[in-house]
C-alpha cells in the first residue's frame, strides 16, 4: 500500500489509500488468482470522497489496458461506469469521454452498458423534500449544473456513435425503457394541459391590462426591450409550457436540419426520421388521450413533401380499418385523420377527396353490415366506437374543407358532396348525430342545409328530446349539464398554444374561419349553438381526460414507394418526393 501524496497534501485531514502497483499489474495478478488488489481497486472506485486527480489517473491507466478489460471484468467495468464523472472538472469529463470511446471501440460487448449509463443521466435524480412535516418526493431538475451535464451526456452519445455506427439500433430500446412513467412530476415529463396553459395566458392578459390601466393613470412611457431578450409576448406564462415551447422549438429545428442538407431536401434521411417518429407516435402519442403539442412534430415533418402527408394518412387509415386492434386506438386514429385533413393547409384538395371517399365507403359498408343482421341496432358507443369517430371525422373535415371544395368548382363540389350520400349516414339506426360533439353536429347541419345536401334538424330535435338536459346532486346545489359527448373524443390538431415553436406551425395551419353565411342550429329559442369571434369553435367542448389507454403494435408500412394505397381517384397521391 502507498499513500497518494498529491491528494494527501490537498486534504491533510483525510487519508487516501491506494492499492499497490498499476492497473495493468493488478489485472495480471487477478488473472493468476491473486485478487486482493483487484478487490481493493473496485472498493476505492466507489469511494464517495474520491478526488478528481485520482479519477483522471485511474482512467488514464484503464485506457492503456482497455484490450484486457474483457467480459471477465464485467463487475469492474460496471463500477467504472458508476463513477461520478458529471459535475466534476472539465479534465475529468474529457478523460472519461476518452475512456468511453476506447472502451466501446475495443470491447463492443459493453456498448449497451455504456448507453444505459449515459441515458440514466438524462432523468433527474429523485430527492426528498420535507414540507410541513410531510416528505414529498420530487425530481431534482432545478440543479444549476443540469444543462452542463446534459451537454456532456450528448457529447458522450456522439462519441459512442462515432466509434460504433450501429449505436442507434441499441439506443432506441434503451430510451424507450428509460422514459419516465406518466405519473412522474410535470417538471420531469414537461407536461402541461391545454386548460392550464390557456388559464395561465388569460390570467397574464388580465394582469397586463390592469397594469397598463394603472400606468396610464400615472404617466406614459415607452419601454426599451433588447432584441436579444425574449419579449413578454413570446414567453409562455405557464412555466412548464415555456419549457415545453423551448423543447418543441429545438426538436423542430432538428427535424429541419435532418431533412434539409445545405438547403436541399434529403430523401433517405427524411425517410429514416419519419420511421422513427412514426414508431414513437404508435407507442406513445396515439394512445395518449388529449395530447396537445407533441404530435405536431409529425404535422411539421409532413409539411415538407406531399408524399409524407399521404404516408401518414395511409398509416392512420390502416389503423382505423384494422378490426384486430383495440377500438380505442382505432377511434384515436379516426380523430387524427379528421383533424389532420381539416387543419393541414398543405394537404391538397384531391387528397382530402380521396380520404373522404375511403372513410365514407367504410362507413356505408359498416351500415350495410348492421342492416343485414336483421336486428334492432342500438346507439352504443362501446360497440360502435370506430364507426362514430369515423362519422365525426367526415363531418369535421367537411366543415373545414367545404368552402375549398365549392370555391374551386361549385357544380363539381356539390356533386361530390351529394355523391357521399350523407343523408343515409345521418338517418341510419346507429344515429351518429346523437353522439358526435354538439358543436360539430350543429355546424355540419347548418352547412349541409345551406347547400341542400342533407337536412339534419329533424334528427337533432328528436335526439334532443331523448337526452336528459340536467342532473341535480343529491346534496342540492346547482344543476349540472350531462355529458353530451359519449365518444369522449378530442381533435389532436386543435390550435397550437406555444408561441415560439408555434411560429413554424402558423403558416401551415388552417384556423377556424367563422362562417358568417351559416347559422348553427339553435340550442334554445333565441340562442345560438356556436361562440363568436373565437379561433376554435370547439373551445370548451373537448373533454380533458388524461392518461395512457393502451399501446398499438409497432408497425410501419412505407408509403413512399406506393402512395396510391390511399385510393385511386386523385392524381396527387401519385406524386413522388
Amino acid at each position: 500500500m502507498e499513500i497518494d501524496g498529491r491528494d494527501f497534501l490537498k486534504t491533510p485531514s483525510v487519508k487516501t489509500v491506494r492499492f499497490g502497483g498499476s492497473v495493468a499489474e493488478t489485472l495480471e495478478k487477478h488473472k493468476h488468482g491473486d485478487s486482493s488488489d483487484y478487490e481493493l481497486l473496485k472498493h476505492q472506485l466507489v469511494d464517495p470522497e474520491i478526488k478528481d486527480a485520482q479519477i483522471i489517473n485511474w482512467l488514464q491507466e484503464f485506457r492503456t489496458c482497455v484490450t484486457h478489460l474483457t467480459k471477465d471484468h464485467e463487475q469492474l467495468i460496471y463500477t467504472i461506469l458508476r463513477l461520478p464523472w458529471l459535475g466534476r472538472s472539465q479534465a475529468v469529463v474529457d478523460e472519461y469521454l476518452a475512456f468511453l470511446g476506447n472502451l466501446v471501440s475495443a470491447q463492443t460487448v459493453y456498448l449497451c452498458a455504456c448507453l444505459n449509463m449515459v441515458v440514466s443521466h438524462f432523468t433527474p435524480k429523485r430527492v426528498t423534500i420535507c414540507e410541513g412535516g410531510v416528505d414529498i418526493s420530487d425530481s431534482d431538475d432545478e440543479d444549476e449544473n443540469l444543462p452542463r451535464n446534459f451537454d456532456h451526456c450528448h457529447q458522450a452519445l456522439q462519441l459512442i456513435i462515432r466509434y460504433v455506427p450501429s449505436t442507434s439500433r441499441f439506443l432506441m430500446p434503451i430510451l424507450q425503457e428509460s422514459f419516465p412513467f406518466i405519473q412522474k412530476s410535470s417538471r420531469t415529463l414537461v407536461n402541461a394541459s391545454r386548460t392550464h396553459i390557456e388559464e395561465a395566458e388569460e390570467n397574464r392578459v388580465q394582469t397586463q391590462k390592469a397594469e397598463e390601466q394603472s400606468e396610464e393613470c400615472l404617466f406614459d412611457m415607452d419601454e426599451d426591450v433588447s432584441a436579444d431578450e425574449p419579449t413578454r409576448t413570446t414567453v409562455m406564462a405557464h412555466p412548464v409550457a415555456e419549457r415545453l415551447d423551448t423543447l418543441m422549438a429545438v426538436l423542430m429545428a432538428y427535424i429541419k436540419d435532418i431533412c434539409y442538407v445545405d438547403g436541399s431536401f434529403h430523401v433517405e434521411r427524411t425517410k429514416e426520421l419519419y420511421r422513427d417518429l412514426l414508431t414513437v407516435f404508435d407507442k406513445l402519442i396515439l394512445p395518449t388521450h388529449a395530447s396537445c403539442h407533441v404530435q405536431y412534430t409529425l404535422f411539421y415533418l409532413c409539411s415538407f413533401k406531399p408524399a409524407l402527408a399521404e404516408a401518414f394518412l395511409d398509416h392512420l387509415w390502416k389503423i382505423l380499418q384494422n378490426p384486430s386492434l383495440p377500438a380505442v386506438l382505432r377511434q384515436a386514429a379516426a380523430g387524427y385523420l379528421g383533424s389532420f385533413l381539416a387543419r393541414a393547409k398543405f394537404i391538397p384538395l384531391s387528397t382530402v377527396w380521396a380520404c373522404l371517399d375511403l372513410l365514407i365507403s367504410w362507413i356505408h359498408q359498416y351500415i350495410d353490415s348492421q342492416d343485414s343482421c336483421g336486428k334492432q341496432v342500438c346507439c352504443d358507443v362501446s360497440l360502435h366506437g370506430p364507426f362514430y369517430t369515423s362519422c365525426q371525422a367526415v363531418f369535421y373535415t367537411i366543415i373545414f374543407r367545404h368552402r375549398a371544395m365549392l370555391e374551386a368548382n361549385m357544380k363539381k363540389g356539390l356533386e361530390y358532396l351529394q355523391s357521399l350520400n350523407l343523408e343515409r349516414v345521418v338517418m341510419c339506426q346507429l344515429n351518429p348525430l346523437r353522439v358526435c360533439l354538439p358543436s360539430i353536429t350543429n355546424m355540419f347541419a347548418a352547412i349541409t342545409r345551406k347547400y341542400q345536401v342533407v337536412f339534419c334538424y329533424t334528427i337533432i330535435e328528436r335526439n334532443n328530446r331523448c337526452v336528459l338536459p340536467v342532473v341535480r346532486s343529491s346534496a342540492g346545489g346547482d344543476c349540472v349539464t350531462t355529458n353530451t359527448n359519449p365518444l369522449d373524443s378530442f381533435f389532436p390538431f386543435d390550435p397550437y398554444l406555444l408561441k415560439r415553436s408555434g411560429q413554424l406551425i402558423e403558416p401551415l395551419y388552417q384556423v377556424w374561419d367563422d362562417l358568417l353565411d351559416t347559422e348553427p342550429f339553435p340550442t334554445k329559442r333565441g340562442q345560438q349553438g356556436s361562440r363568436e369571434d373565437e379561433d376554435d369553435f370547439l373551445y370548451g367542448e373537448t373533454p380533458q381526460a388524461e392518461g395512457i389507454v393502451g399501446l398499438t403494435p409497432n408497425s410501419y408500412d412505407s408509403n413512399f414507394r406506393s402512395p396510391s394505397s390511399l385510393g385511386s381517384p386523385p392524381n396527387s397521391l401519385q406524386r413522388p418526393f
